[in-house]
């Protein structure tokens, strides 16, 4: 009797859990520092391919889809990390922050994610059958990673593609860091003053009522030299690329001229009478970024409000799967989900220590409970709704922020009807985001799995054991790469400064600090919703996208847009092959530019501990000094950067070898 193939083993689940690591870490820094993550779901089934190749290490396509299932947890509980975690510190009532440090409080973020996470397990546990068989959904990510599998030989080349560009975006990190070899100026930037206008008023008939000079100017910076932010460019496309750029302009070549334009006396009104370019800086964080998150709050409202059909159709179906559980006796063994009995044990288990960590923030049971209890309704109805999104669209384009926001303002309501204000209680909405944004994200990855272990053969209660013991693990391990890249990075403001603006999280600690806390700018808020009702009306493609440009700074949405036109000179260059062609320098294209962002994003980390380590930076081992360079060709050098990540996603795509006919027709 021939025996079945491996699959829950030793090293399928080992490999899993360091590439969860890996990809977690990566996106830890990505996240924080562009606002977007990547999927880990493809990326991780290629480096399974290569690894399961090695004599040593081969194994079957069943352990590859193991280690692909742990993997992916790495990106999904670290998305809802950095969009909900770094709020705490970033909330103020009172000019004190709820956080001052994230050190004190690892215990607290780490049972947060653990909990959230197993929760998400388990509830999508009970949708796993309406969603993956009986919904007729297209996932388009699973099928993906699956056509990786089962294409074989034709994706030979693949971990080479892969682990090449993490080399090239890893070097240029190195050689634009001030922590290693700082040779390439990473960006430029200034301050374009206009010229001195003196506006003559008058009333309605014309008589003169005084006069007043203006002056401001436009703060200008060149697209960041970031292997990353260019390969999140080139993944998202053109379209969305160019959106977010958009944004960016909106925020700093016209709101901010204006602000300065018609405050001109605003710097001598700041201590220290601070340069031009401090005070468009102060205006972007201050009046700005509170506007773009009225943009934000209009569009995570539309976005639910215009998937109302698909979001009753999911929840409709959870209802009826759960009722035929129980109706079905058996099951074919690659059918079995872990036992329900297990799974109502567990979640009922769980809701002690998060109703705990809620009587830590408020110091009343009523308000913990009833933050309980919002937690555990919202986060099952939005794992459904994170979970039907995902087959439809994919876990990368998964609405996060909008779910995580419904479950904030759900939250912060009920608290305020129950005399829950000020820190405690802007703390409890917090930990309900974070909890429910936890459980949303596992529960869109753990689907998505499911589909590629249900087209693959795989065993559905042995990826859901896979995925308990990776969120277990990665819990305790998540908060380490935040707090390395909050504490390096103290100098530029720390995690919501200029290196890592995290403008998810900041979007929950202002919703959350005004809502609970009193302390929101009103009327800039109202400012950005009108605003973004104005792009929805207008027909405007991706609002979301566009506020999110307006919350970075410029040099980091503008390398995001450079990475767009790069993809679509590469697809202007293709247009004329055959289809087949087409779509190999395509995916050919997507392989390299996640290469080229895991690997700064990566060495970044790397780097950020070595900084916390006291290791003096490697030009200085060398008995170098590499600063004087760096002013005089630094420059230079960042063009022939540019110029080499435009060759390695335009050139290399059109080269390799070509994918023998049998292939090219095995397609899921």
């Amino acid at each position: 009797m021939e025996q079945p193939p491996r699959e829950l083993s030793a090293k399928a689940v080992f490999l899993g859990l360091f590439l969860a690591l890996l990809f977690g870490a990566a996106n830890a820094y990505l996240g924080m520092k562009a606002g977007q993550t990547v999927s880990a779901t493809i990326p991780a089934a290629v480096i399974a391919l290569g690894v399961f190749r090695l004599p040593f290490f081969r194994g079957s396509v069943l352990e590859q889809n193991i280690t692909r299932t742990a993997a992916s947890v790495g990106e999904a509980l670290v998305a809802s990390a950095i969009y909900t975690i770094p709020a705490f510190l970033l909330a103020e009532i009172g000019g004190r922050r709820l956080w001052n440090d994230l050190r004190e409080h690892y215990w607290e973020a780490t049972l947060i994610l653990l909990c959230g996470g197993l929760l998400g397990v388990f509830f999508i546990i009970f949708l796993r059958r309406a969603l993956c068989t009986d919904a007729g959904l297209p996932w388009p990510e699973a099928v993906a990673s699956v056509n990786i599998v089962q294409a074989g030989d034709s994706t030979r080349e693949a971990p080479r593609l892969l682990f090449g560009a993490m080399g090239a975006g890893a070097l240029l990190q190195l050689l634009k860091s001030d922590r290693a070899l700082p040779l390439i100026r990473e960006y430029a930037e200034g301050f374009l003053a206009f010229p001195k206008a003196v506006l003559h008023h008058f009333d309605f008939q014309r008589r003169p009522l005084g006069q007043t000079v203006h002056g401001g100017g436009i703060p200008w910076s060149t697209p960041a030299i970031s292997p990353a932010l260019i390969g999140i460019g080139y993944i998202i496309g053109p379209r969305y690329a160019f959106i977010n750029a958009a944004g960016g302009v909106l925020a700093w070549w016209v709101l901010i001229p204006l602000l300065l334009f018609f405050r001109p006396e605003l710097p001598g009104q700041l201590v220290g009478s601070p340069d031009a370019g401090v005070v468009a800086y102060t205006l972007w964080h201050n009046v700005v970024r509170p506007i773009a998150v009225g943009m934000m709050l209009v569009a995570a409202g539309y976005t639910l409000f215009s998937m109302r059909k698909s979001l009753t159709a999911s929840i409709r179906g959870a209802l009826a799967a759960a009722q035929r559980e129980r109706a079905e006796a058996a099951r074919a063994s690659n059918d079995r989900d872990l036992p329900a009995r297990w799974i109502l044990v567990a979640i009922v288990a769980l809701l002690a220590p998060v109703t705990a960590i809620y009587f830590h923030f408020t110091g009343s049971w009523t308000a913990a409970t009833v933050a309980s209890i919002a937690m555990t309704l919202t986060g099952f109805v939005l794992s459904a709704v994170g979970g039907y999104l995902v087959g439809l669209v994919g876990a990368s384009n998964q609405p996060l922020s909008g779910l995580t926001l419904s479950a904030l303002v759900i939250t912060a309501l009920l608290l305020l009807s129950f005399g829950v204000h000020g820190a405690s209680g802007v703390a409890a909405v917090l930990g309900v985001a974070a909890v429910v944004a936890a459980a949303c994200s596992i529960s869109g990855s753990l689907v998505q799995d499911f589909r590629a272990g249900y087209l693959l053969g795989g065993t559905p209660w042995k990826m859901q054991l896979v995925e308990i013991l990776a969120v277990t693990t990665l819990s305790f391990f998540l908060m380490g790469p935040i707090i390395a890249l909050h504490e390096s990075n103290l100098e530029a403001g720390g995690i919501g400064g200029r290196a890592l603006p995290a403008p998810q999280a900041g979007l929950m600690a202002q919703l959350a600090q005004g809502i609970v806390g009193g302390d929101m700018a009103w009327g800039l808020l109202a400012i950005g919703a009108a605003f973004g009702l104005a792009t929805i009306a207008a027909g405007a493609r991706a609002p979301m996208l566009l506020a999110v440009g307006m919350y970075l700074p410029f040099d980091t949405s503008a390398a995001m847009f450079v990475g767009g036109v790069i993809k679509l000179l590469a697809e202007r260059w293709a247009s004329e092959e055959p289809e087949v062609e087409q779509r190999r320098r395509e995916n050919r294209g997507m392989l390299l530019a996640s290469g080229l962002i895991a690997g700064e994003a990566i060495t970044g980390i790397l780097l950020a501990v070595i900084f916390l380590a006291g290791i003096p930076r490697l030009d200085f081992l060398l008995g170098w000094d590499l600063t004087s360079v760096r002013q005089v060709w630094g420059g230079w050098a960042a063009a022939g950067a540019f110029a080499l990540l435009a060759w390695i996603l335009i050139r290399i795509p059109a080269g390799g070898v070509q994918q023998d006919d049998h292939a090219k027709t095995n397609r899921v």
